[in-house]
């Protein structure tokens, strides 16, 4: 019994030595997180109710595959002004080299009505804005 019980530890140990020796790593670590311009906006209906729900998407051209998009800063600068800033992260090891474009969407639900102004940050001292009347 014990020594069917010694081959039966000695079989998990190493197999988890095993699993554990993978060198083929399939995420890589977020080495820093940088601005990235926003390219351009979408906004479906620029007309919409109190408390609904629309997606606003955005769009930014990464310049390889070790980036893609982290985050957004999005600042309520009044009551109906909004200010956007996209993040995007950036990775270490290999990578495929190549402009592409991915879109990011933030979900807008008002709670009050009026004329809400977004700026979309589009590099340096640019802005893209948008307008969403809400009844």
């Amino acid at each position: 019994m014990k020594k069917l019980l010694k081959i039966g530890f000695s079989a998990v140990v190493l197999g988890l030595f095993f699993t554990s020796c993978n060198d083929e790593d399939d995420y890589q670590t977020i080495e820093s997180i940088a601005k990235i311009k926003i390219d351009s906006v979408k906004v479906v209906k620029d007309t919409m109710a109190v408390f609904t729900v629309q997606s606003i998407k955005t769009y930014s051209a990464y310049s390889s595959q070790c980036e893609g998009f982290y985050g957004y800063d999005y600042i309520y600068n009044n009551n109906l002004a909004r200010t956007v800033t996209a993040y995007k992260f950036i990775t270490g090891g290999p990578c495929i080299q190549g402009n592409h474009v991915v879109a990011s969407q933030i979900n807008f639900s008002p709670q009050k009505i009026g004329t809400y102004s977004f700026k979309f940050w589009n590099g340096g001292n640019n802005w893209i804005t948008k307008t969403i009347v809400v009844q």
